[in-house]
């Protein structure tokens, strides 16, 4: 009997990791032979070989461009489909906006006989700028006609694909939630990391408010500055962990609101999950998230968040609960939930035992099983 063979396509990515994870696993419980495609940064082809005997899986270089417009996208176009033909797949599952279009696109073309794409969150939603659905909309509608399972994280994505996605050969659309977190891996011991705290040139005194992500438009981090302005409170810092186009901009926004001596920005860290033990909370003021990994790793960490109320952060946080829900450009709000924080110790204390809770659902086994449902009953109509 013939073994059968999927693609996971995704865009950019250092080298296979949790993004994939879970599918990967799900798949090998199946006895599926896994590919896996993407733009790799692996230093040496020794690197990728070490990871294809690791996980049992075999790895494609596909020269993605991150920009789904950029005219690189179509030399990755022609060199997917020649994977494709040559390897000749039964299943595609493809991810990530261009990983999702050229997938399904070549699905078409070559007949594969079941293709999946997972919704890492629409860029259409609600409060979404006009030129988002002028634009992505109609794409997405149409190729779901070229589409038998769209997997979405988040339940506002879930509910609008019901609604308006009409999926070939009366295809299902599934909610899982998220790509699968590993909860062991932040498991929190009950002690602060105070040796690190110490580097970070926090005292026993300070309350320490962590953010995450690349210094872009999207993750709206100016917001959070605007809010330790406003809170004029010398022991409040944030320490800003990423790095991005925006990050001048947003130290010299710091200078100008003089809360330079309460903003720290590390860039690039690899030691995260270390620095979440380190810290009191997590503050995220994004305008668009799928559904937040940053914010999965700090309720993980037991940490209380204070993220923007929008489609994926109300799915893992419920307000006052295991943290607070703000408009993303409402500094004020920011700058008064951080202060309730610093002031209530209980108060921190129990949203950190309801995260701890609630991010069992979002777990790697959660993940698996679900994907495993979804490739399950893909199989069977092979």
């Amino acid at each position: 009997m013939k073994k059968i063979k999927l693609l996971y396509i995704l865009n950019v990515a250092d080298r296979v990791n949790n993004f994939s994870y879970t599918s990967m696993l799900a798949a090998q419980k199946l006895g599926i032979e896994f590919h896996i495609a993407g733009n790799w940064s692996y230093a040496s082809d020794r690197e990728k070989k070490a990871d294809e005997e690791r996980y049992g899986i075999k790895i494609h270089q596909i020269d993605f461009v991150r920009a789904p417009y950029h005219p690189g996208n179509i030399k990755a176009y022609k060199q997917l489909k020649a994977l494709a033909e040559k390897e000749q797949y039964d299943i595609i599952h493809c991810n990530t906006p261009i990983g999702g279009v050229l997938g399904r696109i070549i699905g078409k073309q070559l007949n594969v006989q079941k293709v999946i794409y997972q919704a890492h969150g629409f860029h259409f939603y609600k409060g979404a700028p006009k030129v988002n659905w002028i634009i992505y909309y109609p794409i997405e509608k149409l190729l779901s006609k070229y589409t038998d399972a769209l997997i979405t994280i988040n339940k506002e994505d879930f509910e609008f694909a019901k609604a308006k996605m009409q999926l070939r050969g009366n295809g299902k659309v599934y909610y899982i939630p998220g790509v699968g977190i590993d909860t062991d891996f932040y498991t929190v011991n009950g002690e602060i990391n105070k040796e690190l705290r110490k580097e970070l040139g926090l005292s026993d005194n300070d309350f320490a408010v962590i953010s995450v992500g690349r210094l872009e438009p999207n993750k709206n981090t100016e917001t959070l500055i605007k809010a330790m302005s406003v809170l004029k409170n010398e022991n409040v810092k944030l320490i800003v962990c990423g790095d991005g186009e925006q990050r001048g901009y947003l130290e010299k926004l710091s200078e100008r609101l003089g809360t330079e001596k309460s903003v720290t920005f590390l860039g690039t860290v690899s030691n995260l999950q270390e620095i979440y033990r380190a810290v009191d909370a997590l503050a995220s003021s994004s305008y668009r998230e799928g559904l937040s990994r940053t914010v999965m790793e700090a309720m993980a960490s037991g940490l209380p968040c204070v993220i923007s109320k929008i489609r994926g952060n109300t799915d893992l946080i419920e307000n006052g609960k295991g943290g607070f829900l703000c408009e993303p450009t409402d500094f004020k709000a920011y700058s008064e939930a951080i202060t309730v924080l610093l002031q209530d110790a209980s108060l921190r204390e129990s949203m950190k035992n309801e995260n701890l809770k609630r991010i069992k659902e979002f777990n790697i086994p959660t993940v698996v099983g679900e994907t495993e449902k979804i490739y399950s009953e893909a199989v069977k109509k092979l």
